[in-house]
């Protein structure tokens, strides 16, 4: 009993190591291929680009931003039950358990050679590991079946091989340990080799230049202090991130280029140091992501530096006909802007600051895109490098290409920040307050109501501009008893949200949003 135990326990960590080693040489091996060759990212990547749009969403509404952290949780896992799997096949009923490392090799390269930036190259790092884990599986399993007494098992030889064939305890422990310590090292130095760019090093002293046309000041009542609302601006730490890049690109300033091709009279190249010989313009923007459900947190409001893209456009001259921008990010991710909103005198830019600090690298740094009154899938291209002008019957984004809406616009939206949820709250007076957003439209004023009863005005605070949110409070004279909380805001066009839910995808969600409060006497 004890031997066949410990048969089953050397076989799993057998299949562990072994691909854990294998994992580890990818690893190693990647950064001399692209940043973006990781095949545990690849595979990640490709995981998200095929999962359904209700998975997808399902994730963002369950792990918010931490999505990302939850996918490579689960793959962990189900890495792992697939080693262990490996282990004891390949102990038991060999060459299973190296049929179960090809394959996994395979799917690796499938995921690999499938990134938008692939070349030929890309397969290197899974057929690397997957060539590693197997000769580590056949090595280890070889040793990790010993056919010998308890008393054998023990004390094994002083070379550490049992009567049997297998390996004394101590040098399988022993050489188990070996490996997992070079695949963590391996891994460490890959880290450092991809950072070895130094662009994190590079934004810290980076300067950014004076705004040629500077935001204007936020006019005191833009803020309305009230304590549980959302500040009128997003520091750059709480501003939420929704994108699909599991690894953050580090693109450096010496590196980057903006191509502007497709529909124009004259092809034109933008590096960096082009780009700052223009003048530059400073607005307050408020962003929205479209997977924002009703009375969610996936808006934010910051102020921006950055370039018209109007004029980067008339540099190269867009011919009649055109009506979408095409932006290509450097990981391959795309978007689909209608050039109307971008020509319409908007304040769209090609962004270098935010919040008086170069671009934060998960916010794209370098260089990105905002562009008001847009929800981000069509508009918001962090580490953008590409630009195609063409026409939307002629090409298709990576989420267009998946049912996800053309245009999407912002819908208008409201949603209540104070009392918190489910709260517990004395009779008498509340303040009920909370955050209004209608992009490019601007929020002529929200209501609110209690139960059934009549809607009722809320106090707005000072428009800043049509492009940003505003904060707005709501006097309650609170009785006993549970009470459910509506509110609804109305743009400057006169058109007030409707009641009715709609889902975020495929282009945004509607619905009042709503609290339950209990209120005692």
């Amino acid at each position: 009993m004890r031997t066949s135990t410990e048969r089953y326990v050397r076989a799993g960590i057998s299949g562990l190591v072994a691909v854990g080693c294998g994992l580890a040489s990818g690893e190693l091996v990647a950064p001399a291929v692209s940043p973006f060759a990781s095949p545990y990212q690849a595979v990640a990547a490709f995981l998200v680009d095929h999962s359904p749009a209700f998975a997808r969403q399902f994730a963002i509404d369950t792990f918010g931003t931490d999505d990302k952290s939850a996918l490579m949780i689960g793959m962990v896992g189900v890495i792992a039950l697939l080693a262990t799997s490996a282990g004891a096949l390949q102990t038991r009923r060999p060459p299973l358990g190296l049929v179960v490392v090809v394959l996994v090799a395979a799917f690796g390269m499938i995921a690999a050679a499938t990134r938008p930036t692939a070349d030929w190259s890309y397969i290197v790092p899974p057929v690397v590991a997957g060539l590693v884990s197997g000769v580590v599986l056949v090595v280890l399993c070889r040793g990790s079946n010993p056919r010998s007494d308890d008393h054998a098992l023990d004390v094994g030889s002083r070379d550490g091989v049992v009567p049997g064939g297998g390996w004394s305890r101590r040098r399988f422990t022993g050489v188990a340990g070996v490996l997992v310590l070079v695949s963590v090292a391996s891994v460490v130095v890959a880290r450092q080799v991809s950072r070895a760019g130094g662009v994190m090093a590079e934004r810290a002293r980076a300067m950014l230049p004076t705004a040629s046309s500077p935001a204007p000041p936020v006019p005191g009542g833009a803020e309305l202090h009230v304590d549980g609302v959302t500040p009128f601006v997003t520091g750059n730490d709480a501003f939420y991130r929704i994108d699909t890049a599991l690894q953050v690109p580090q693109l450096s300033t010496r590196d980057w280029r903006l191509r502007i091709h497709g529909m124009v009279d004259r092809e034109v190249t933008l590096s960096w140091d082009d780009l700052l010989s223009m003048p530059t313009m400073e607005r307050v923007i408020t962003l929205t992501c479209v997977s924002n459900e009703v009375g969610g947190d996936l808006a934010g409001n910051a102020r921006w530096l950055g370039f018209p893209m109007r004029e980067l456009l008339d540099r190269a001259g867009v011919r009649p006909g055109a009506d979408m921008l095409l932006s290509t990010s450097i990981d391959g991710w795309t978007s689909g802007t209608p050039l109307a909103a971008i020509t319409d005198g908007r304040d769209a830019m090609l962004a270098i600051g935010m919040n008086g600090e170069p671009l934060p690298l998960e916010h794209g740094y370098p260089v990105r895109q905002v562009i008001p009154g847009l929800y981000g899938f069509v508009s918001a291209c962090k580490w953008v490098v590409d630009w195609e002008i063409t026409r939307f019957d002629r090409a298709q984004a990576y989420w267009t290409k998946r049912g996800w809406g053309v245009q999407a616009p912002i819908k208008t939206a409201s949603r209540i920040d104070r009392p918190a949820p489910l709260s517990k709250q004395p009779a008498g007076r509340i303040v009920v307050a909370g955050t209004a957003w209608a992009q490019h439209r601007g929020v002529r004023g929200v209501e609110v109501r209690v139960d059934d009863g009549p809607w009722q005005p809320a106090t707005m605070s000072t428009e800043y501009s049509v492009d940003t949110w505003r904060q707005w409070t709501w006097d309650w004279d609170a009785t006993p008893g549970q009470h459910t909380l509506h509110c609804r805001a109305t743009d400057a066009a006169g058109r007030t949200q409707p009641e009715q839910r709609v889902a975020p995808i495929p282009d945004g969600a509607t619905g009042w949003h709503s609290r339950v409060v209990r209120i005692e006497g």
